[in-house]
Formats: structure tokens, sequence, C-alpha cells
């Protein structure tokens, strides 16, 4: 018997179906002129070098008095949590009563190839948690870090535990070298110094498709079959072509960071062997006495669960919770499901601990 049981008639019913849905795609892209993207107003509040930190206009009458800072990866852009208003973590927050801020980091150019990760957190994001809390005249602040921009703040919070009131970290690696990190495997022996003395900045189209190539058949394959199936009105459309941008729009790394962040936590693991040094100081994990909400998703194939939640073992606060959510690396920001009930979370969290 064959393996394969198919049926000339069906092979051709279904390519006409596909072909269809091609012509029909294609009609829809053609009515698309312009992919908006960070819907939520905002203003720019300070600037330095490629770096803007805006703050979102406020939604409710009286805001939390505590500002909530956001701090995002250097690796992606942090339109991410604001790709359109149905599906906005950045809009939630505003419903949930928190006066948000957020650190764009830009867009490194060759004259950042030897800033390092002291420049980026203890300065660039030293003198961001400063400006906010002049801003509204207190001493300390919230902050939300994400992913990389998640383990900038630990760091941040284990050297400024006086500027920081609450922590919250999201899908934020902490432990590099857990056994199911296939990134981490791939990175482990890298000769990083050769890449960064060669290339200066590391190109973001070629961390872009490093990421990529962690499931190239679902991301550069399957994603473009899958396609079709949203393409059918023009709103679907949009919200694929978001995601595209998104994926696609990489900032390069500036070189030096880059070093040190691939040697001291990918290589080394410091952070969790809490053995890292920043310029001349110790990051100390046990210095984080702040209340902790620390959220993940468990089925994150470039932080696995695993790399987040040993975080409550290395720290000292004694109000540490977790907020698992059934999604990937990316989903945790576009499921309509989890966007409505994670804002919220956060915002009654913070609520009960300003």
């Amino acid at each position: 018997m064959s393996p394969l049981n198919i049926r000339a008639e069906d092979a051709v019913q279904e390519l006409l179906e596909f072909n269809k849905k091609l012509g029909d795609g294609l009609k829809t892209l053609a009515d698309i002129t312009e992919i908006d993207i960070g819907v939520t107003p905002k203003e720019a509040v300070y600037k330095e070098d490629n770096l803007v930190l805006y703050r979102y206009t406020p939604i409710v009458d009286h805001p939390n008095p505590i500002p909530l800072l956001v701090v995002y990866a250097l690796v992606n852009r942090p339109y991410m949590l604001d790709l359109q208003a149905n599906r906005s973590t950045i809009r939630g927050l505003l419903e949930a009563g928190q006066d948000v801020y957020l650190i764009d980091w830009g867009y490194p150019d060759e004259a950042d190839r030897y800033l390092t990760l002291e420049d980026y957190i203890q300065g660039y994001l030293h003198r961001c948690v400063k400006t906010v809390c002049k801003r509204h005249g207190i001493q300390k602040i919230n902050i939300l870090g994400v992913c990389q921009g998640g383990t900038f703040s630990l760091c941040y919070s284990a050297l400024y535990p006086q500027k920081v009131k609450n922590l919250i970290t999201m899908v934020t690696p902490i432990d590099f070298h857990t056994s199911d990190n296939l990134l981490s495997h791939w990175i482990k022996k890298m000769d990083v110094d050769l890449m960064v003395n060669t290339l200066g900045n590391i190109p973001g189209e070629l961390l872009n498709w490093t990421f990529l190539s962690l499931k190239p058949f679902r991301l550069t394959g399957q994603k473009y079959l899958d396609m079709l199936d949203s393409l059918h009105t023009v709103d679907a459309a949009k919200n694929f072509l978001r995601m595209e941008k998104w994926i696609f729009d990489s900032p390069d790394q500036a070189g030096e960071a880059f070093r040190q962040f691939i040697k001291l936590f990918f290589q080394q693991n410091a952070l969790k062997q809490n053995r890292l040094i920043l310029g001349e100081k110790r990051v100390d994990l046990h210095n984080i006495t702040m209340p902790i909400l620390n959220i993940y998703a468990t089925e994150d194939h470039i932080v696995p669960p695993a790399a987040s939640v040993v975080l409550n073992k290395l720290i000292k606060s004694t109000d540490y919770q977790e907020l698992a959510f059934k999604a990937g690396h990316i989903g945790i920001y576009v499921s309509g499901r989890i966007q409505k009930e994670m804002p919220a979370t956060i915002g009654k969290w913070l609520d009960t601990r300003s």
C-alpha cells in the first residue's frame, strides 16, 4: 500500500482553494496604505544621545502616584508593547490606573560602538529613573523590565535599591544555563571577541535571523503558509503586517555592550552565580528586598520558564509573586486574552504596594 493516499481530484481542489486565497489576499494587501504602530499618545520628556524617555498620557483622573518605568530590551523595538489599540500592554496599564513611562533606546550608530553595560544601566537607565523621580517629587519609582530589559532592571535594582519601590520582571532571563535554553547552548562557545572586533556594532539583522533559526520551520516557513488565512480582511492583514514589521525592525547592538552581555550573562552566567561586576560595583542580588512580581510564559523558547523562576532563590525579598501565562515569548504581548488579564493584574499588584 502506498504511504501517500492522495486523490488527484482532492489535490486539484486544494490547489484551487489555495490560489483563490492567494488572489484574495493580494487584493486585501493592495488596499493597505499604512501600518500604524505605537498607537497610544505619548510625549518625550527626556532625550540623551539616541535614547528617548516617553511619558504616556494618563487616561484616569488620579493615576498611581508612584509612576511605572518600562525598561525594554536593546535587541528589539518597544512598540511591541503598544502594537495596536486592542492588544496594547501600555494602554492596559494606563486603564489600570498607572502613570507609565518608557525608555526607547533608539538605534545605535557607529558613535555608540564603545558603549558598555555600565553606560546603559548605571548611566542611561539611572538618569531616566532620576528624571522620573524629579518630575514627580519622589525618591522611588516602580519598574517593569521586559526580557533583556528585565535583566537590566534586576541589575539596577541590586545596585540602586533605594530608587526602586516595586519591581516587575517579564519574560526575564536570570539563569542563562538551563538545559532547555537552545539559544544559550549556541552562544556558549561563540567567539564574541572575534565577532565584535570584526564587525564593531552587531547588525540587528544577524540577531534577528539567529532568533528565527531557533524554530526555523515554524517561524520562516509555516508562518507564511498560514499567512493566507490572515489576509481575508484588511484588519487581519494589518495585524499580521504589524508583527512582521516589528520582527524585522531590529536595531544594531553597540559592540562593547554586546561583548559584555554575551560573556557575563550567556557564557559565565554571572548574574545567577551572584558574581556579576559592572564597573567597579558588584551586582548583589541579595540587595533586592523590594516587592517583586515575576511574569513568565510557559511556552517561551527564548527565555524558558526555568530561566526566570530561579529568581526567587536568589533575592532577599519577602514579597515575591509569580504570574504565568500559557503563551510564547511574543504571544504574551499579542494575545487578546492575556492583554485583558495581565495589565489589570499588574495594576492591582502595584496599587496594593504603593
